[in-house]
């Protein structure tokens, strides 16, 4: 198993993602909803990793992504191109946050059933588009370094851990956490712009 990929695992479930466990606690069935999110966060993980590690087989076989420590080597093009990206994002966000509001669907979470819940832990990883560099960026580690899918692991089990936490806390302190929760929601919905910046920017630190 590999550790070094581990730190991205808090970058894939900030923003939207995270969002989206919050809200799902506050729910009706919250237990439930909960953890078919997460089964389906699981699947999202797996997959795309999967994926993402078979697409660079596939490219190294025909061009090689050199030494990792190298500047010329693919994987550290990729890296380049993540972080320009990134930054393009984290500015975009910064300029528009004065009507920055958070995706519609997440006003749909409230009284989602446990399919809905597992459609949408799939959704907000395969279809974020920072999940999806980060799991890339996972890839071409895993690719560079000729490891399997079970390196990976770790990162996937603490993507899964962390969007958890939600769960884990209401079920730790339900009386607490049913009065705080909804609070918490709303201070993540009026500042999403600065949920994102937040993500963007420690994703950047990460691959630098």
């Amino acid at each position: 198993m590999d550790l070094q990929v581990l730190p991205l695992a808090v970058t894939m479930m900030v923003g939207p993602q995270i969002m989206s466990a919050i809200i799902l606690v506050t729910g009706r069935q919250a237990v439930r909803a909960s953890l078919a999110f997460l089964a389906g966060v699981t699947a999202a993980a797996i997959a795309g990793v999967s994926v993402g590690r078979g697409v660079f087989a596939l490219v190294g076989n025909g061009v090689s992504l050199g030494d990792p420590s190298s500047a010329g080597s693919a994987g550290t093009i990729v890296q380049i191109v993540l972080v320009a990206l990134l930054l393009a994002a984290a500015v975009k966000s910064y300029a528009k946050r004065e009507t920055a509001k958070p995706p519609r669907w997440l006003g749909t979470l409230m009284d989602a059933g446990p399919r809905k819940a597992f459609e949408i832990g799939l959704l907000v990883i395969l279809l974020m588009p920072s999940d999806i560099m980060v799991m890339l960026a996972v890839a071409a580690h895993l690719e560079q370094r000729d490891l399997g899918l079970a390196a990976a692991l770790p990162f996937i089990a603490a993507t899964v851990l962390i969007a958890a936490l939600p769960l884990l806390t209401l079920l730790l302190f339900r009386g607490r956490m049913k009065r705080a929760m909804p609070r918490v929601r709303e201070w993540m919905n009026t500042r999403s712009w600065l949920v994102n910046i937040a993500a963007y920017v420690i994703f950047i630190l990460l691959v630098l």
